[in-house]
């Protein structure tokens, strides 16, 4: 198995975090919904991720760490689809007071 280093893995940590940043604000608005679709599947590997790591732990503490990010992962997945149905319905036509 591979050693990651306190150092080499915050060095890690901040390239991808500054590659991350770059690349969103590089998106064009209009391509913000596709993009939130495709995040939306990698929140739901990750939760799998999580479920699979938390059924191999072996002490209390890494159950409770398995638990805090199962139920993470599922937030994080759930309030991913609430924000692509929000902005969905941007896009759909308002209707006008008088035509219901």
């Amino acid at each position: 198995m591979i050693e990651i280093g306190g150092f080499t893995a915050l060095y890690i940590f901040m390239l991808s975090a500054f590659t991350g940043y770059e690349v969103i604000s590089r998106v064009p608005v209009i391509l913000h919904t596709p993009m939130m679709s495709g995040s939306n599947f990698i929140h739901g590997i990750v939760l799998v991720g999580a479920i699979v790591v938390m059924g191999h732990a072996a002490t209390t503490l890494e159950q409770v760490i398995g638990f805090f990010a199962v139920a993470l992962a599922a937030g994080n997945a759930v309030g991913g689809y609430v924000a692509t149905v929000r902005m969905l319905e941007m896009f759909n036509p308002k209707e006008k007071k008088g035509e219901a």
